[in-house]
């Protein structure tokens, strides 16, 4: 399928930013949240009416983790209900609907083996419930795909929006900082080129709709990921470590949360590691995606 015109809704996000150029050469409206309150199903409607999508990108959302505790109404108005009103929308307009949501949907409980697909979700917190919710309601739509992505980074050189964890870890080891990393938490970090260009393989290649862990290949720990990128950049790292039990934070975080992207990978997307999107990041040049 080539898509004639893409709908990218919280368009002033990071990846936001790579889907619309991931995209280039289709006709691209770009509505962040001053053109577009996803939360006003109304104003769904007659943005999706008036743009006649082939293709509906959803980035915005709720990301607060701790704040979604003190603010459950406004996760799940961004992140459940408003992804109701734009599956309707999609379903009337005969749109695909992409959404992405997040590795926090599980409880991080297990302590080996990336979770898939098929894992069974149990979401430990407001944030992570309210995923879930969007997660279901995207799917009701008939051409609907969630994304699960997580730990996010990739920004691009001046970029002034919100930042993720691995982007305040690379900051402070530039500016030769002690930076504080968890020894115990396990992700699958996540390069938003890549993110983007598997976005637009799925629509391209007419995959099957559905559930997709959208990550970079492997798995290690923020402290591992931390001293790749010092290794990457030259430098010897001032690392604190810690464990997730020393610090109080209002949201549970899962501690174990590697995703497996071979769902993604059988549907004709390999996600490279993560250590080549790192590299591809702080490399002069980046941000890019694989070649």
């Amino acid at each position: 399928m080539n898509p004639g015109r893409v709908l990218v809704t919280g368009a002033d996000g990071q990846l936001a930013y790579f889907v619309v150029r991931a995209f280039a050469g289709s006709e691209v409206v770009a509505l962040d949240r001053r053109a577009l309150d996803i939360t006003d199903a109304a104003a769904v409607a007659l943005a999706v009416t008036g743009a006649a999508p082939d293709v509906i990108v959803n980035c915005a959302a709720f990301n607060d983790v701790d704040g979604a505790e003190d603010r459950p109404e406004q996760a799940l108005a961004v992140n459940a209900f408003a992804v109701r009103s734009l599956a309707l929308a999609a379903e009337r307009a005969g749109a695909a609907l992409v959404h992405y949501s997040t590795d926090f949907v599980f409880d991080g409980r297990r302590t080996a083996e990336p979770y898939t697909e098929s894992d069974a979700p149990s979401p430990r917190s407001t944030y992570a419930s309210s995923k879930l919710m969007g997660e279901w309601f995207a799917l009701d739509a008939p051409r609907g795909f969630v994304l699960r992505v997580e730990s996010l980074f990739g920004s691009p050189s001046g970029w002034t929006g919100r930042r993720g964890t691995l982007d305040g870890i690379v900051g402070g080891l530039r500016a030769g900082r002690e930076v504080r990393v968890f020894t115990d938490r396990v992700v699958s970090p996540s390069y938003t080129p890549d993110i983007a260009a598997a976005t637009r393989h799925l629509i391209v290649s007419d995959a099957a709709p559905g559930l997709y862990h959208c990550v970079n290949d492997g798995e290690a720990t923020w402290e591992q990921v931390a001293r790749e990128a010092a290794r990457v950049l030259g430098v010897d790292p001032a690392l604190q470590l810690t464990t997730t039990d020393r610090v109080v934070l209002k949201a549970a975080r899962p501690t174990y949360c590697a995703l497996s992207p071979r769902k993604l990978a059988a549907a004709g997307f390999t996600m490279p590691a993560w250590q080549d999107a790192l590299d591809r990041w702080l490399r002069p040049g980046g941000p890019r995606t694989a070649d």
